[in-house]
């Protein structure tokens, strides 16, 4: 281990979190990323940790007995949210579901205690799951594990950045009543897509306002569209929290090709999100980040290319889009793999400190999170 690299947690049994054959959240998306990443040797630029034992203990700090016990069981209960469609059972669920948290607590390990500033497990990013239930594919909150555990140890101020085409309901639920974690979810409308909520009228209880900022974008949103409203709320929510630590989730259904979701991302505004967020943190947190996977469901010609620019991201050494895929790898996709790294769109957008347009659907999801959270944090709504 290099003292200072950017690290992985992974261990190939992170990838048999399986709900079976034809369910979106197949195994392969992690193996076909983490192999894209090797065949451009990013995997080089990291250092590889294996993630400890599962440790239902630390499953403990947000689950409850009685549910673990159920996912335990692996019999449907519908009580518990466990052998519905979404969320079938399969063999192993406890153990490698509880493997994923202990891999992430172990990314919050190795930067709190300095070993590193940048860590990825890009098996986890669970966010749907709820301290009694399973949802949205997710048996257990890998995050809001991680996060209990870095208060745990001490930590005061936690930034949880969320970018996947679902709003991060587990992990904002759970934190909603905590004003020392900021929870930040871009996702598209409740209004159309699952679960239903991150409407910009959630902030935070009321011992916790300003705690919770949710930007509702329309179905159709687009890269510029998407940096735009980005941009216009972030940073400035990011600087104004303060915080000591970011954890982010980047999930990439909001790709284009994505089939659970209704954004119109190419991957190319995809990296540019990540660079953003890795900038986020080395300008307000000292560099500490903590990043995750989450959704994506175009699981060959889409999520391998966006995790693997994370993972380049989280290495210190960003790949340009224009790179060629590896042949070694587009030959295990078939003929429809794509050629490079990115899809040929332009990333450039324009910012809301040049003004706005009131008539702009795009817009007014901007204008509705500034004005609903901006001066619970004390800053200006207005541009």
């Amino acid at each position: 281990m290099t003292q200072g690299r950017g690290q992985v947690i992974h261990a190939d049994e992170l990838t048999h979190y399986d709900f079976g054959a034809g369910h979106p959240m197949g195994p392969n998306r992690v193996k076909w990323a983490i192999e894209l990443a090797r065949e451009l040797g990013v995997m080089d630029q990291l250092d590889v940790i294996p993630p400890p034992p599962a440790d239902d203990d630390l499953v403990r700090l947000v689950h409850t007995d009685d549910y673990i016990e159920a996912v335990k069981a692996e019999l449907p209960n519908p009580r518990y949210g466990l052998g519905t469609e979404d969320n079938p059972i399969f063999h192993g669920m406890h153990h490698v579901a509880s493997q994923v948290v202990t891999a992430t607590v172990a990314a919050a390990r190795q930067v709190w205690t300095g070993q590193t500033k940048r860590v990825a497990n890009i098996s986890g990013g669970l966010h749907h799951a709820m301290p009694a239930a399973t949802s949205g594919f997710c048996v257990y909150n890998d995050i809001a594990v991680a996060i209990r555990w870095l208060q745990r140890e001490g930590a005061g101020r936690i930034v949880y950045l969320d970018v996947d085409a679902h709003h991060g309901d587990g992990v904002q639920e759970i934190f909603y009543h905590d004003p020392n974690v900021l929870t930040i979810s871009l996702h598209e409308s409740p209004i159309h897509l699952f679960p239903g909520t991150g409407y910009a009228s959630e902030t935070g209880a009321k011992d916790a306002r300003g705690s919770a900022v949710n930007v509702a974008l329309p179905p159709h949103t687009t890269d510029a569209e998407w940096l735009r409203a980005f941009d216009a709320i972030v940073p400035d929510v990011i600087a104004a929290f303060g915080p000591e630590i970011i954890v982010s989730q980047h999930g990439c259904d909001s790709h284009r090709l994505d089939p659970l979701a209704d954004l119109q991302l190419s991957v190319d505004g995809q990296r540019e999100s990540y660079l953003m967020v890795a900038d986020l943190a080395d300008r307000y947190a000292g560099g500490r980040w903590i990043a995750t996977g989450g959704g994506g469901y175009s699981t060959d010609s889409v999520v391998p290319r966006a995790w693997a620019h994370l993972l380049a991201i989280v290495a210190g050494h960003p790949i340009p889009v224009d790179t060629p895929t590896p042949q070694a790898w587009r030959d295990q996709l078939g003929p429809e793999a794509p050629l490079t790294m990115g899809d040929g769109r332009g990333v450039g957008f324009e910012s809301v400190a040049w003004g706005y347009n009131p008539s702009s659907r795009l817009d007014q999801a901007i204008i509705a999170t500034r004005r609903a959270v901006f001066p619970e944090l004390g800053l200006d709504p207005d541009f």
